[in-house]
């Protein structure tokens, strides 16, 4: 045998094949496997031209419509069996009352009789000229600034003392919140039994040899405790504002601020503050707007009193409502009180925002 290595031939191995093509063979040609013959489609029967006229359509479109129709209400029934409830009522206790003053606050309608006449702006310009108006609108804007002002400061002063893990604090915390979830009118009463003459807090003062103060037949005194009792009540929901708020801020920021030297107050007011201005928004609206409304605690701490130095914008609307029988006059007054109330929601809300946007840049 020949072997064959590097196109030669070696004893002992097989012969070397030859690699030369025979001189007659024709050409081959190499066609790519991914090659594959050119198909031609033929025209579909619904692309070629009708000899008959254009084609009617078939049964099948209006059985499509239909399933389309029925798919969109399959679609959008949860949504209005879940939505129609929540708008019935919204309907039914804000838009139709809302739209029912607004016409009753152009009549003399007393609220009992059939008979009334259409007066026009009467009732707004005498909402703006009487005395009582005005010093209830007055001392509804105190309320309303005094008691924001305080409800927020502290609310937040509280709840970044407390805003630390810990068994103390979560009691804290409840004991705080506790007063908001008492109703008002509770909560009057509670003070005017402890303020009054003979109540808990002079018979205290008595005690320790002091003058008995008039908390609630004293105009000044009297508009100071209600305006104490309201924030009393209210700054436990701010504080519970105010610590979420806090507790969303991360911890590597403090931290980092604690590595960097700073201290509490310089972490407070430069990590803590700008990050929870958004917290600050909605507790400035909140209580703003609520404190606008202010009528349980004034009913029973002071009914008013003394002398009317005490009554707000909603305990006028409903005395001349319902006590002096003047209904088109209450219901002027109350559109202008949700007018007021919008405006002022509304400013505050874009104030805070530039204030918010200042902040985070």
């Amino acid at each position: 045998m020949t072997r064959w290595r590097r196109g030669r031939t070696v004893p002992g191995a097989f012969p070397a094949p030859s690699r030369a093509l025979p001189t007659n063979a024709p050409p081959r040609t190499r066609v790519p496997h991914a090659m594959t013959p050119p198909t031609t489609t033929a025209p579909s029967p619904a692309a070629a031209p009708s000899l008959t006229g254009p084609s009617t359509p078939t049964s099948s479109h209006p059985g499509r419509r239909r399933r389309t129709a029925l798919q969109r209400w399959r679609t959008l029934l949860p949504g209005i069996l879940m939505g129609g409830p929540a708008v019935a009522v919204f309907l039914a206790m804000f838009v139709i009352p809302m739209i029912l003053a607004a016409v009753l606050s152009f009549t003399d309608w007393n609220g009992y009789s059939l008979n009334f006449s259409f007066v026009g702006w009467e009732n707004y310009l005498k909402a703006f000229r009487s005395p009582r108006s005005t010093q209830a609108a007055v001392f509804t804007g105190v309320i309303a600034v005094v008691g924001t002002i305080l409800c927020n400061a502290v609310g937040l002063a509280i709840a970044a003392l407390i805003s630390g893990p810990g068994r103390s604090n979560t009691i804290l915390r409840t004991i705080f919140f506790y007063p908001y979830v008492i109703s008002a009118l509770i909560i009057g009463f509670l003070w005017s039994a402890m303020l009054s003459p003979t109540g808990a807090v002079n018979g205290l003062l008595g005690t320790l040899g002091l003058p008995a103060l008039p908390f609630l037949t004293d105009p000044t005194f009297a508009k100071a405790s209600v305006i104490f009792t309201i924030v009393w009540s209210h700054f436990g929901f701010n504080m519970i504002l105010f610590l979420a708020g806090i507790k969303s801020v991360p911890a590597e920021y403090y931290e980092a601020a604690t590595v960097d030297g700073a201290s509490r107050w310089q972490q407070f007011r430069s990590i803590t503050l700008p990050l929870i201005a958004p917290v600050f928004t909605v507790n400035l609206v909140l209580t703003l707007v609520g404190l606008l409304k202010a009528y349980d605690v004034v009913l029973s701490l002071t009914d008013g009193g003394p002398a009317g130095s005490t009554q707000t914008i909603v305990y006028q609307i409903l005395k001349d409502s319902f006590a002096n029988s003047a209904l088109g006059f209450g219901a002027a007054q109350s559109m202008i009180l949700l007018i007021v109330t919008a405006v002022v929601g509304l400013a505050v809300t874009l104030v805070r925002r530039r204030a918010e946007q200042k902040a985070t840049d």
